[in-house]
């Protein structure tokens, strides 16, 4: 089995040295390289050709959310998948990330089982959500302005929700939920491989790199509405 090529962006070295450690004591991934800040992450990441990166949000000069903007814009690199690294995990910049292409986040204080599982979660193209996320996170930022279908993006996004199917809407509303295919396959009454079928199709469809991707596009174009508590 080729090992997860790993990659660290984070300006602090202990950090980095840390996770280092961690990384490359499982036997299934490695550690490609390392970043201090965001501009050496997208350099690193096309000569490396990461699989995942674990990008902290705040940098010096070029920060971790224009980084994953340019990693998520460049065609050569759209099997990259990006976990952001924050502090504070309810973060307006947090949901700025998954819009700008980053396959989930997960706080720095994270235990190490955690961090490994979100390697292993992004790289096989999952949404990733930290245990200390509730599935009402993501909804409740973008139930701001310019969110739920209103800016020229949501209009974009519901004028690509036309192509899909019936089945395939149905499928990427329970994505939007948080719900696993396993999961989506009782809903629906089908098998799993099925929906793995209509959630590949959707991402083809609405030009999404992964699950995550497809949470936003449900909530930017207003197909999904974030609930009120």
């Amino acid at each position: 089995m080729t090992p997860i090529k790993v990659l660290l962006a984070d300006d602090q070295a202990l950090l980095r040295s840390a996770f280092r450690v961690l990384v490359d004591s499982e036997p299934d991934m490695r550690v490609v390289g390392e970043a201090a800040d965001g501009a050496e992450a997208v350099a690193l990441a096309r000569s490396t050709l990461a699989d995942v990166v674990l990008m902290d949000i705040r940098m010096p000069g070029t920060d971790g959310l224009a980084a994953t903007r340019m990693i998520s814009a460049d065609p050569d690199l759209a099997g990259v998948r990006i976990v952001m690294l924050t502090t504070f995990e309810v973060d307006e910049y947090v949901v700025q990330s998954l819009r700008a292409g980053a396959s989930g986040f997960l706080g720095k204080g994270a235990e190490p089982d955690e961090l490994l599982n979100a390697i292993r979660v992004a790289a096989a193209g999952e949404a990733l959500l930290s245990p200390a996320a509730t599935k009402g996170l993501i909804a409740s930022f973008l139930a701001q302005p310019g969110s739920a279908g209103e800016g020229p993006e949501g209009a974009a996004y519901s004028e690509r929700l036309a192509a899909l199917t019936g089945r395939e809407r149905e499928v990427l509303v329970q994505v939007a939920g948080g719900h696993s295919n396993d999961q989506i396959a009782d809903r629906l009454v089908v098998s799993p491989l099925t929906v793995k079928t209509h959630v590949n199709r959707a991402m083809a469809k609405l030009g999404a790199r992964d699950r995550a991707q497809l949470v936003v596009i449900a909530y930017e174009s207003g197909l999904v509405r974030p609930r009120v508590e």
